[in-house]
């Protein structure tokens, strides 16, 4: 089955359609906030600490946005978290100094929770509906649609905010996330959702419970959460403030790069789909190892560098779903809501960790092609662990 035969499924064609409004805007405005902030002449902890509430829902809240999606109904949920996320994008207008980035970090913050809640909402309910390749495939159109938004958006992005600044940008945003609330209130959705009578900390502890007694579901969640290691943006935006200054505007340095990664994505799922299964995972972890070597190796050079970024871009599509797609098929549906928070909470952790230390380490000195190695280097550790899961579990 390809992925155009999968879209002919009218429900996922119209997810599909509102996820990609929905990402777009939300990678639309990231470079503008980006800019912002070096504009404000932030120092790399703080650019890093704006960073990481991107990430900080998705670790920290999982078991209550875990049981708020298992508990909620699938509709009613997107839409409340679709308009918190539109009005935390209006907010973003109200911030003109350093003095306010506390506030544009409480924003960002909310704005990610909702996002991370849309997200869980959506990977549990797609394997309630489907199954097989046709999942599997949902998951890479998934993850290829995050790419293209991700590529469309910081390209955009980055000229919205070059030529019409930081407001108008966010304005834009605000009418894309209108736009995807309007259509999502059109989607007829037929599911008999039945309503989880239990206690909050009931559900969470149950969730646990669960996990600890299925390892293999926790190993495959441990090998997942490794890719979180290519959520290195706070890199992109140092070398732009860094290395690549004098050659192109910060916002248009951040948008070109990240959009090149992206089509590396996009090109990349459609290369490879057919090659990665269950037997030679751990040779496509080992390959993305060497891409992001490649790439610290050419930092130094803008050019370059954006041939670098397309290398890295290349297997992390397919090594995001398939690894995604072998967690959900282990998963009872009754916990999907909450092991795939759960997941989030460990895959977010990883790039929390991995963008707080990028800064920490930028600031005392370290050069930013050693910490690329230092993370190219997780990949090659994650290809061995995947080898002794294999043996273990398959």
């Amino acid at each position: 089955m390809t992925h155009l035969q999968t879209l002919k499924n009218p429900l996922v064609a119209k997810l599909t359609f509102i996820q990609f409004i929905s990402y777009f805007g939300a990678w639309f405005s990231q470079v503008a906030i980006a800019s912002m902030i070096l504009e404000f002449k932030a120092n790399d902890i703080v650019i890093s600490l704006v960073f990481v509430m991107s990430f900080l829902p998705a670790m920290i809240l999982a078991p209550i946005n875990g049981m708020i999606v298992d508990r909620i109904g699938f509709k009613k949920l997107m839409g409340i978290a679709l308009l918190v996320e539109m009005s935390m994008t209006l907010l973003f207008t109200t911030i003109n100094s350093l003095d306010l980035v506390w506030l544009l970090m409480i924003f960002i913050f909310i704005r990610t929770t909702c996002a991370t809640i849309i997200f869980t909402a959506e990977m549990s309910f797609l394997p309630k509906i489907l199954e097989g390749k046709m999942l599997q495939n949902t998951n890479e159109i998934h993850s290829a649609i995050w790419s293209i938004s991700f590529a469309l958006g910081m390209a955009f992005g980055g000229l919205s905010t070059h030529y019409f600044g930081y407001d108008v940008t966010f304005l834009i945003d605000v009418s894309l996330y209108t736009i995807a609330l309007v259509i999502f209130f059109t989607l007829k959705i037929n599911l008999d959702e039945k309503p989880n009578y239990q206690s909050s900390l009931s559900m969470i502890k149950e969730a646990f419970e669960y996990i600890r007694g299925n390892k293999k579901i926790f190993h495959l969640m441990m090998v997942h959460a490794v890719i979180g290691l290519t959520v290195f943006d706070v890199i992109v935006a140092l070398l732009a403030k860094i290395y690549y200054a004098d050659t192109i505007s910060e916002p248009l340095a951040i948008g070109w790069l990240n959009a090149t990664r992206a089509v590396g994505l996009v090109i990349g799922m459609m290369i490879f789909n057919r090659y990665v299964d269950k037997k030679n995972l751990h040779l496509f972890l080992f390959a993305e190892a060497i891409f992001i070597s490649f790439w610290a190796l050419l930092q130094n050079d803008f050019y370059l560098s954006i041939l670098g970024m397309f290398t890295v871009g290349l297997l992390v599509t397919n090594l995001w779903a398939y690894t995604y797609t072998m967690l959900q098929e282990e998963i009872d549906s009754s916990y999907l809501g909450r092991i795939l928070a759960y997941n989030d909470m460990l895959f977010m952790g990883i790039a929390v960790t991995t963008t707080l230390l990028i800064g920490y380490a930028s600031d005392k000195g370290i050069k930013l092609e050693n910490i690329t190695l230092t993370i190219a280097f997780g990949f090659v550790i994650s290809g061995f662990y995947y080898i002794w899961f294999k043996r273990k579990y398959l």
